[in-house]
């Protein structure tokens, strides 16, 4: 009987574990290129841009404006004065910073997104680890951001030999995010066992009264 069971439970973890991996990948396939095309519909140069979209529902270029402001307000805090309009930061005796499509980190959200949401969880810990990741995210993009502006312009000679500071912080941020994600799920796989735990002892309970 018991042997049973195990086998059973098994099973029930395998279909768990495909069904994770499967939605992880399709969640992150639409996540991601969804972003993209949609920053083609945003740009009026892009393939598939639409005026009216672009007018009306442009989160790329809000997610851009609400990474510039407190980027430039952190510079300013150091003494330099810095000017910016939708995708540039100009430090005055410092760099230029241009903040593209790939400065969005949409890539890292998007991973996450997918993560949490494929991952077997209630949906309040599901929101919250959510919630919790893309303010992480946004922050240390924020810090990334006025950094590259102090960086250039405390050690203005260093400009051009900073080439891979993308992948510097996509290291960074996923590092963060899997060390989070750790936790969350440690939590999270602690209570499911619980809560199976619970439902087997109710069915062996019904199953011999």
């Amino acid at each position: 009987m018991d042997e049973i069971t195990t086998q059973q439970a098994k099973k029930q973890a395998d279909k768990k574990a495909i069904k994770f991996v499967v939605m992880l990948f399709v969640l992150y396939i639409l996540f991601s290129q969804g972003n993209i095309f949609m920053n083609s519909v945003m740009t009026p140069t892009g393939r598939y841009h639409n005026a009216y979209i672009a007018e009306h529902f442009d989160y790329i270029q809000g997610l851009k404006n609400v990474l510039i402001a407190p980027a430039v307000w952190i510079i300013k805090l150091f003494g330099f004065y810095a000017i910016h309009n939708k995708q540039d930061v100009m430090v005055v005796n410092g760099p230029y910073l241009r903040i593209n499509y790939s400065c969005l980190g949409l890539g890292v959200m998007s991973f996450l997104a997918a993560f949490v949401l494929a991952f077997p969880a209630s949906w309040k810990e599901t929101i919250k680890m959510l919630i919790i990741g893309i303010i992480t995210i946004y922050l240390l993009n924020i810090c990334r951001i006025a950094g590259l502006g102090l960086l250039f312009g405390f050690f203005q000679s260093q400009r051009n030999y900073f080439e891979y500071h993308h992948e510097i912080f996509n290291i960074l941020v996923y590092i963060v995010i899997f060390i989070i994600l750790f936790f969350w799920i440690k939590k999270n796989t602690r209570s499911n066992a619980t809560d199976d735990q619970k439902k087997f002892h109710k069915g062996a309970n019904l199953a011999n009264p």
